[in-house]
């Protein structure tokens, strides 16, 4: 059992002119030791003070204090801190949050004093690093001297988070409030976000989450799943809600099963409360719980990490606007990697479509002049915005053009499209993107079950054109036959590209799709062409041979009823093969009343669309 606590701070006797100091990350921010070390600070100058993120007035950048302290962070947080670097008055370094501790002990930046925060110590003289072990551990066993505030209100946490008096060269014993974070007000641009994420993440995943709108968006829309896991580098208030009914169990983890592991929590006095002494939760040293081959133990690994802007090839820059450094590369290139080396694993980029108000879009042919490419065209799988999701693995340049410009906001797609023909190889005949199909609802998607299948029914677009291309030669003679009424043999690139570049404002162009992960398959493809009197509509279908009788062309059927009678069209016609009985009895089945015959083997079907079926 411990019997005395170190003595404070002599701060003439702990540090020197010159030397580096540490200070505790995030919201375990000794304040109070800063304070004494300020007012004791006479005669001490050019002290570097190097840290991560913290969560705090950051009263050491000041001006007032740039002769005492010069500041080196590996990320900016806030105004305050991103104004001093931008002038000069503080350094900023970049580096992966996984490899800070390892700056530390391999004396790259060698520490002579770490300030930390602690929580008071047990009967047996531990303490614990509480709601930030993050690069906190790290700093701890390189310094030369280790001074620490004992908190009463620092929550004990569980993992590998403690340390013990004998390690601490001095100490203050003082009370401080965690700090907290603001809750986020979700707008409608964010919440669709949240749903296309959450539509990636399958039951029994284990999920990365940040701080801000789109977490919070993620784990509304997370409710109805099941066996989630959580391994990652920040927790915030979003999980208790689904840890208490069971969304969240850990149960299907592969790696720390039954456990939350993170490094920090960042939230409210209810997450700081919900994280003491919970055995359910555990905290780790980031070098341990970032590094990627670790995350990748963790089956159907999903990281969901956010970016300022994203070129046409996939390029993230997510650390700096321009020539202006904006906030760190932190974790995400750790979990975007760790993800990607997972099995069944997903790495996604999700971010609003557009800047300032909707002025500037966030998907650019080029990235800004002075931004840095923190995350690799290479390592990102999925890209999500408001508008959708691109799937990048596997795609060529000029496909992932494509992909992107599907998701960027309308009023850029044009602009986009002509842009990308300077610097990637997009056909001439690729034609401008349309708009959504508003009567789809906002996300533009529909899921569907069939035969216990899940299937997604939504608008062909112009990155549907390779599958397009793939689903046509999947057809056997006898169903293009039934769908042409001859035998075409090819559907060149120039074809295929046509038929996927729908204006879906007048015609309508939908398909059922088989998504998973990177993997998208066309199984059911219907459209309807306006007549010319702009009142009637022509309407085909074709389906996948070995999904015949699936009821795949009902669906589609239906659905295109529904919003032809939203755009007030009045008839809707089909042409069917006098022998094709499937074709016919679909269309009989949903009111299509046959006319006398006209054409030798084809029969025209006519459904009046201003009376109920």
């Amino acid at each position: 059992m411990y019997t005395a606590l170190p003595n404070r701070p002599d701060w003439t006797a702990l540090l020197k002119s010159g030397n580096r100091l540490f200070i505790g990350s995030n919201a375990a921010v000794p304040n109070g030791l800063i304070d004494d070390l300020i007012n004791h600070s006479k005669d001490l100058h050019d002290i570097e003070v190097v840290h991560i993120n913290t969560v705090s007035d950051s009263r050491w950048v000041e001006p007032e204090y740039k002769e005492l302290f010069k500041v080196n962070t590996f990320f900016i947080n806030g105004d305050k801190m991103r104004q001093a670097v931008n002038e000069g008055r503080a350094d900023y370094t970049p580096c992966f949050l996984s490899e800070v501790p390892s700056v530390f002990e391999q004396d790259v930046m060698p520490i002579d004093v770490a300030l930390v925060m602690v929580s008071p110590p047990d009967q047996y003289g531990y303490c614990s690093l509480g709601v930030a072990v993050d690069v906190v551990f790290a700093a701890i066993r390189k310094a030369k001297k280790v001074v620490a505030q004992i908190n009463p209100k620092m929550p004990r946490t569980n993992g590998h988070s403690y340390v013990h008096v004998s390690d601490f060269h001095a100490c203050i014993e003082l009370a401080q409030t965690l700090p907290e974070m603001p809750s986020f007000e979700l707008d409608k641009k964010t919440e669709r976000i949240g749903q296309y994420v959450s539509m990636l993440v399958e039951d029994g995943s284990t999920i990365q989450l940040g701080i801000g709108k789109i977490p919070n968006a993620v784990l509304r829309y997370l409710q109805n799943h099941q066996n989630l896991g959580v391994h990652s580098e920040l927790i915030t208030d979003g999980i208790i809600e689904l840890m208490s009914k069971g969304v969240i169990n850990n149960r299907s983890k592969t790696f720390h099963p039954g456990k939350v592991v993170t490094s920090f929590c960042l939230g409210s006095q209810k997450l700081y409360d919900f994280v003491d002494n919970n055995p359910h939760v555990e905290f780790y040293p980031v070098d341990y719980v970032n590094s990627p081959a670790n995350i990748a133990r963790n089956h159907n690994m999903v990281a969901i990490n956010s970016a300022l802007e994203v070129d046409l090839t996939g390029q993230v820059v997510s650390d700096s606007l321009g020539y202006q450094f904006y906030s760190g590369i932190g974790g995400q290139v750790d979990f975007i990697r760790g993800a990607a080396m997972s099995k069944g694993g997903k790495p996604i980029i999700a971010m609003p479509s557009t800047a300032k108000n909707g002025t500037v879009s966030r998907i650019v042919p080029i990235i800004t002049e002075g931004s840095g490419v923190v995350t690799s065209r290479g390592h990102v799988h999925y890209v999500v915005t408001e508008f959708g999701v691109a799937s990048l693995k596997g795609r060529s340049i000029r496909e992932r053009a494509l992909e992107l410009i599907r998701i960027a906001h309308p009023d850029f797609r044009s602009q986009l499209l002509e842009a990308v023909r300077t610097h990637y190889w997009v056909p001439n005949y690729q034609k401008n993107y349309p708009r959504e199909v508003p009567e789809l609802g906002e996300i533009n998607v529909k899921p569907l079950v069939i035969d216990g299948e899940e299937y997604d029914l939504r608008p062909l677009n112009p990155a549907d054109e390779r599958r397009l291309q793939e689903f046509f030669y999947s057809h056997t003679k006898e169903t293009l036959f039934n769908r042409y009424n001859h035998y075409p043999t090819q559907m060149t690139r120039e074809k295929s590209c046509e038929l996927v570049s729908v204006d879906q404002s007048r015609d309508l162009a939908l398909c059922i799709v088989k998504q998973k992960g990177s993997v998208s398959e066309l199984k059911a493809v219907g459209r309807y062409y306006l007549n010319t009197d702009e009142q009637g509509c022509e309407v085909a279908f074709v389906t996948r041979e070995q999904y015949h009788g699936k009821g795949m062309a009902t669906q589609l059927l239906r659905e295109m009823i529904l919003i032809a009678k939203q755009r007030g069209l009045k008839r809707m016609y089909a042409c069917v093969r006098q022998d094709n009985s499937t074709m016919l009895r679909l269309f009989e089945n949903n009111g299509f009343v046959c006319q006398p015959f006209d054409e030798p083997g084809e029969l025209t079907l006519i459904l009046n669309l201003e009376r109920p079926i």
